[in-house]
């Protein structure tokens, strides 16, 4: 739900929650720095468009 995608080619992931941009999936950056699964992941709404 807090993914995004940049515009930036050296940082292309995004975190919404956090604010951050880096080159690897956010949720692999917080695993990393935290050593725990990311706290504020939600799962994406079902439909068309949703969540957008």
């Amino acid at each position: 739900m807090h993914y995004q995608v940049t515009w930036e080619p050296a940082r292309p992931h995004g975190c919404r929650a956090f604010g951050f941009q880096s080159r690897e999936l956010p949720s692999q950056v917080v695993r990393r720095e935290s050593g725990q699964p990311c706290t504020r992941f939600e799962p994406r709404p079902e439909g068309p468009r949703a969540g957008r």
